[in-house]
């Protein structure tokens, strides 16, 4: 099995590469393009985060590492159930896709009336309220029950950062304000003390480098890219498995730890048509991303051919505003706040966020690597989305024959940053546990299916509903959007194999490279972090663990009825099941 254990990883370091090898990868950026010290870390930083000494400890029933859709949802979960919680948040803002990241919620087609959990269409309901009741909208937005702030053809609810991490606090409130639930942001984890299979503690470095060290009977991984696992020595998989381990036709002949999904470094934008807001330099890197040629592609990476999602192995036409001649637009594919909507005017122009195809980083992944090269992947991330912008103010072709709209311009304020990006990068794909159920294509893929249709599981904790879709891989440059069946998510997928106190509560369940394609959204993370958060109160009061849990029916039927009281749903409708079968692959 491709499984990495924390002593493997640990002997596993290699030699930097150049900056830019023979093949036109990036490798490594010089230490003097980045803020602080890369090579070596001095005595007062621990795993590259300053830290001062000692720790002060710090108690709970749970603790859980991750602010993200899926640590919000697992914190909200376990304080309604009585627990006291604490959750760490590397930045400043709790709900990573929603805010942190920027990215609108992808949704299936369903999701206004069934298909996720009663909290997450609590959330929904919120932000749609949130703009009522605070922005001057126009009489026929007040009225309209499935009111879309961005009119973003992304999401059925394209809406500002800002305004997700508004209702998130909210929903939370009770639960800080009454001291049931501590919020620990700007805080990382640097290490984790474990005896045999449990966890004992966390340590992690907070604001200021202030230690704290953590303990409670149940530590749930909500981190973007599962930084628990390796820390903890829990079994897991990274990047792409073999053919021959998971049978799933799309997986590579052999299995490689470092082929994982390109990541991206989300911008927020506003379109004046009459501005100039080009900058009097470009950003340090725009000569490389400019001229970059990817493999996979006959075109620049900075043009407006991409991936056609309906077939990946041809290209699509794009453009930036909407037009009469049938181009796609992508100023309006993940647009925040349609103007429309107001009647009163608030910002000067359109505002829409800069989440394609052209500023995903494929060139390396951030996970398993030295520290130094996961910082300077994450600038040349960083510098690819500044140079796309660029490209968009100065070189973009227009479809009147002209180039560049300069009045394009970043707006930090938008995401709370100075720079206009988002606090934090989108990641697609995380470290994975080898769980006691591994999801794989076969499970989902209408394909491979047929005439079976959706996968029903006796140990089900929730539903959801998204393509196989998998952005460019970082070493065989694999992409592909598969039709698939909605899915359950197993009980299984969410116990370790052998840990018995640790839950995963983000993209890090048991899913292979493919079927996390799909397993990876915002309604179907935010219900993993709630069934995980549950998962631990259930266990705490029975005194079972997870892997008793899902061993005994009765057991196992005790706490998918705590899952039904909550309002999480197992199983698809009959009616969405016979319409699915029935629809063309």
């Amino acid at each position: 099995m491709n499984e990495i254990r924390k002593e493997e990883l640990e002997a596993s370091s290699q030699p930097i590469q150049p900056v830019i090898q023979p093949d036109g990868r990036l490798a490594s950026e010089p230490a003097s393009k980045l803020d602080g010290q890369l090579a070596s870390e001095p005595a007062s930083k621990l795993n590259g985060h300053p830290v001062s000494q000692p720790a002060s400890e710090l108690e709970a029933d749970v603790i859980i590492i991750g602010g993200g859709l899926g640590g919000t949802a697992a914190a909200l979960a376990a304080a309604r159930e009585g627990l006291n919680v604490i959750m760490t948040e590397e930045t400043d803002w709790i709900g990573g896709q929603l805010t942190s990241q920027a990215v609108p919620p992808d949704e299936h087609r369903w999701i206004e009336s069934s298909g996720c959990t009663a909290s997450f269409r609590e959330l929904r309901e919120r932000i749609r309220s949130y703009y009522k009741e605070n922005y001057p909208l126009t009489p026929q937005a007040q009225d309209n029950t499935l009111l879309n702030p961005g009119n973003g053809w992304v999401s059925r609810l394209a809406h500002e950062p800002r305004v997700a991490l508004a209702v998130l606090q909210a929903m939370l409130s009770p639960y800080v304000n009454s001291g049931r639930l501590r919020l620990l942001l700007e805080t990382v984890p640097i290490s984790a003390e474990t005896v045999g299979d449990d966890v004992r503690s966390v340590t992690v470095s907070g604001r200021n480098g202030r230690l704290f060290r953590l303990s409670a009977p149940y530590v749930l991984d909500a981190t973007e890219t599962g930084d628990l696992l390796p820390m903890t020595g829990t079994e897991y998989r990274i990047g792409a498995e073999s053919r021959s381990e998971t049978g799933e036709p799309h997986a590579p002949e052999e299995g490689i730890p470092e082929d994982v999904q390109a990541f991206t470094h989300v911008a927020a934008m506003e379109y004046l048509p009459e501005g100039n807001f080009i900058p009097s330099r470009p950003p340090e890197m725009y000569e490389y991303w400019s001229r970059l040629v990817p493999p996979f592609s006959p075109y620049p990476l900075l043009s407006w051919f991409a991936t056609d999602a309906n077939d990946t192995t041809k290209k699509k036409e794009f453009t930036l505003l909407p037009n009469k001649r049938g181009v796609t637009s992508l100023w309006d594919y993940r647009r925040i706040l349609d103007p429309r909507h107001l009647a009163v005017p608030l910002y000067e122009g359109e505002l829409s966020l800069l989440n394609w195809a052209q500023n995903d980083y494929y060139l390396g992944s951030i996970m398993d690597v030295p520290e130094h090269v996961r910082r300077d992947r994450l600038y040349a991330a960083r510098q690819l989305t500044l140079s796309t912008v660029y490209w968009l103010q100065t070189e973009a072709p227009r479809l009147d024959g002209g180039k560049g709209y300069p009045g394009v311009r970043l707006r930090g304020d938008v995401l709370g940053t100075g720079d206009g990006l988002a606090k934090s990068v989108y990641i697609r794909e995380s470290r994975r546990i080898c769980a006691l159920q591994t999801i794989t294509e076969a499970d989902v893929s209408k394909e491979l299916r047929g005439e079976a249709g959706i996968k029903r599981y006796e140990d089900s904790v929730g539903v959801g509903n998204y393509h196989l879709d998998l952005h460019h891989t970082t070493v065989t440059y694999r992409s592909f959007y598969i039709p698939s069946y909605p899915y359950e998510i197993p009980l299984g997928s969410l116990i370790p194999i052998r840990m018995n106190n640790l839950l995963p509560a983000c993209k890090n369940i048991g899913t292979t490279q493919i079927s996390n394609g799909c397993y990876r959204l915002h309604p179907t993370e935010w219900n993993i972090g709630e069934a995980a958060g549950m998962l631990a109160a259930y266990c705490l009061r029975t005194g079972r663990l997870p892997r008793e849990v899902h061993g005994d029916a009765a057991l196992r039927a005790g706490f998918q009825e705590l899952l039904t009281l909550r309002g999480v749903e197992f199983h698809w409708s009959e009616e969405i099941a016979k319409e699915v079968v029935g629809a063309p692959k």
